[in-house]
């Protein structure tokens, strides 16, 4: 068996060290349960399990009342791997090991649960802790997987400096929301019950709790998120954001084949690119694509320059191509484009709709 890259065996090292100390000084140990999703075959259940003062730390998702925190504490976290789970969705149940960064990414098949909100139980040792879970049925043709940085709030990523402060620095209650985003999102899930959302991100597993409230605090519809681990992985100092956005794409479209998802991110970074790509390669998977537009500051501030960093390459593709500088204005241009409205050609100028 190939050894681990060399980082990810001092991250390892380090992890353990950590984990002695924290427990010699009574930490104990937590399950921090992320909202997962199911088809009517299989679920997916995620989740990580650290240590934490007292069993419960405050940077829980459910930690509603937890204080403000700046962001560079929810990467503090000591991950507990090699810990064997047992974990029970309806009539389905497995036993499953920690990764080397705490996370848990389990299916189980044959629940047997009906469509709608579910939970299910992740238990080690004596702690259960409960998992939200969303069955999509069947019958369901549309949902939505939106991006998160400069999608659903201001981030202006991926400059250094501006993404260490933003990230680090900022505490989460002065995190920004993109106007029009949060109303877009509840009115075109209102207008297809039982749809689901999945968040989508090249971000931290680490700020998946204040993602969490964050979407809540701003009437965000619930869904699962999707996020990476900025750890070294076994054969690569550094993971990739974009392979990752790819893998989940695809992943999605084999599990719920008879959904047409609405593409939702920003033009400051690759999701354009990304979008289309899949929209070739899965065109019956895509009802629309819709791309918040950057201002020329926030573009600068992204990367480096005022001017869009990806634009969609021409290809042919079967769905609109919807642009806005805001929710307000793609809400406007999406419902055209699910209602069949126009020629097919992209729509490109939301400003002037």
């Amino acid at each position: 068996m190939a050894r681990n890259h060399p980082a990810a065996r001092a991250e390892d090292a380090v992890n353990a060290v950590v984990a002695k100390r924290l427990r010699k000084r009574g930490w104990q140990l937590q399950v921090l349960p992320y909202i997962g999703y199911a088809g009517t075959g299989f679920a997916r259940l995620l989740a990580r399990v650290v240590l934490a003062r007292d069993g419960q730390p405050a940077t829980a998702p459910t930690a509603e009342d937890a204080p403000i925190r700046r962001g560079f504490k929810v990467f503090f976290t000591a991950p507990l791997a090699g810990v064997d789970v047992r974990l029970r969705c309806g009539a389905a149940t497995a036993v499953a090991t920690t990764d080397r960064g705490g996370y848990l990414d389990v299916e189980l098949r044959d629940h047997g649960l009906e469509p709608g909100w579910h939970t299910a139980t992740i238990s080690v040792d004596d702690l259960d802790v409960e998992v939200p879970l969303q069955v999509i049925s069947p019958e369901t043709r549309f949902g939505i997987i939106s991006d998160v940085d400069d999608t659903c709030l201001v981030t202006a990523l991926p400059r250094p400096m501006i993404a260490a402060w933003n990230s680090f620095v900022l505490e989460e209650t002065a995190r920004k929301v993109v106007p029009g985003m949060p109303a877009m999102y509840r009115s075109l899930l209102a207008a297809h019950p039982g749809a689901p959302i999945v968040y989508l991100s090249t971000g931290a597993w680490n700020t998946q709790p204040i993602l969490t409230r964050f979407l809540r605090r701003h009437g965000f519809p619930s869904g699962p998120a999707l996020l990476t681990d900025w750890g070294p992985t076994n054969d690569s100092i550094f993971r990739s954001g974009q392979a990752h956005k790819r893998a989940s794409l695809r992943r999605l479209a084999a599990e719920f084949p008879h959904i047409q998802w609405l593409l939702v991110g920003d033009d400051g970074q690759h999701d354009p690119v990304i979008y289309e790509d899949f929209a070739v390669e899965h065109p019956d998977n895509v009802a629309a694509i819709a791309i918040r537009q950057l201002t020329a500051t926030q573009q600068l501030l992204s990367h480096g320059h005022p001017l869009v960093r990806d634009e969609l390459r021409g290809r042919p593709v079967r769905m609109m191509v919807c642009e806005g500088p805001d929710g307000f204005t793609l809400h406007r241009l999406v419902r055209k484009a699910l209602a069949g409205a126009g020629d097919g050609s992209d729509t490109r100028s939301g400003a002037d709709a």
